[in-house]
């Protein structure tokens, strides 16, 4: 955890010369600003050239696979790695090579990093003392951050006697103590089980909400960034495959990597044939001929993938064969029903198609008892509009 001084809202960083071109508008200026960072250990590239903006009061995630540099980024923001090349600015001022204490910037580590030996209290209060804030100051700042992450009535108790979910409170009331400009959350939520992440995920929105904070949160978990983050930065190798609101990164990926790590996809390999009315005709080896709706030209013969989630394939035993209501084709794939999983609100089939591709569909439950849901060895056929599919270029 960093801690800067009590006595002053920000520290003291040497002011970055000032732009020759005039200074935009207070709220169009990022509140965080990564321009150009590399970070590489011994041969291996961690962090490659990345540059991102963030908002001031913005709920942010970084999320991707193990070993993509999401921590190491984390970790440069704290002030616990220098970057090898490139700046971060915090309000405008670069703050790369700041000391860690010294940065109005705070982080919440995986494994909450609390001291066994001491209370609640003084786990909160440790960076307040350290920092060499009046006692009556203290008392009052402790009673703000209790009463913040309900945790009254446990003041006195150690660590070890309380569950995992209220260490993960008193972590985050020790981040929160010193009230930072930006709070630095490295997988939160990867120590509690289901149930307990999904109610502390919404009393973390919560709690971004009432203090106006910006947030940076870490995680692999898909599910849990989607959730929480006004947006989502992906990261792939070191590098930001996109950043985008939890929406349109699911319905519109940029890439086929982010479309295949984002949720489930089906994905059609094929090339154009022809443009016609804004809809493209793709040949594909595995769905024939598929139509889809873009908005652009696309050159003919060009490699592309049709991406379809789940929840846009249909299942149907004789399947419509136009759209009525839109007046639009419809993507008709015959198939076998391999695979039924029942997960309640919806379950999810398995069809393999004749040409011997596996489309996977996600269908809701709508009735308590359907007496006409589709079963393994069944014959259906999997259909989908042009509007369903997303059109990524190879």
């Amino acid at each position: 955890m960093t801690e800067r001084s009590p006595d002053i809202d920000t520290p003291k960083i040497d002011a970055v010369a000032a732009p020759a071109k005039p200074v935009p508008p207070a709220e169009e200026i990022p509140l965080l600003r990564i321009q150009g960072v590399s970070k590489t250990f011994g041969s291996f590239p961690a962090v490659d050239r990345l540059s991102l903006d963030i908002r001031a009061g913005e709920f942010f995630a970084l999320l991707g696979p193990s070993g993509c540099g999401k921590t190491t980024l984390l970790r440069m923001l704290a002030g616990f790695e220098t970057p090898d090349e490139g700046r971060i600015l915090l309000g405008g001022r670069d703050i790369a090579p700041v000391l860690p204490h010294e940065r109005p910037v705070n982080m919440m580590f995986q494994n909450y990093a609390l001291f066994p030996h001491l209370s609640v209290r003084d786990n909160i209060a440790f960076g307040l003392k350290r920092a060499g804030m009046a006692r009556a100051a203290i008392d009052t700042r402790l009673a703000e951050m209790v009463a913040l992450v309900k945790l009254e009535g446990m003041e006195k108790r150690k660590p070890d006697q309380l569950s995992g979910g209220q260490r993960q409170r008193v972590a985050l009331a020790r981040s929160l103590a010193r009230r930072p400009k930006v709070l630095l959350l490295d997988e939160p939520l990867a120590a509690l089980d289901k149930k307990l992440r999904e109610s502390t995920q919404q009393e973390l929105m919560e709690l971004q909400r009432r203090l106006g904070m910006t947030f940076i949160v870490v995680t692999h978990d898909q599910e849990e960034a989607m959730t929480m983050a006004n947006r989502i930065g992906v990261m792939n190798a070191g590098r930001l495959e996109q950043v985008a609101t939890p929406r349109d990164l699911y319905e519109a990926p940029a890439s086929r990597w982010v479309a295949e790590f984002v949720g489930d996809v089906n994905l059609f390999d094929g090339e154009v044939t022809s443009h016609e009315h804004h809809r493209l005709t793709i040949a594909t080896r595995d769905g024939g001929a598929i139509v889809v709706a873009v908005p652009r030209q696309l050159v003919a013969k060009s490699p592309v993938s049709v991406a379809v989630r789940p929840e846009k394939v249909r299942l149907s035993r004789p399947g419509p064969v136009s759209d009525a209501a839109n007046a639009q084709p419809i993507n008709r794939l015959e198939g076998v029903v391999t695979d039924v999983g029942y997960l309640g609100g919806s379950s999810v089939y398995k069809v393999k198609l004749d040409s011997g591709a596996v489309v996977r569909s996600s269908m809701a439950n709508t009735a308590r008892l359907d007496i006409d849901t589709l079963g393994a060895g069944q014959r259906v056929v999997a259909w989908f509009t042009p509007d369903d599919c997303v059109v990524l270029e190879q």
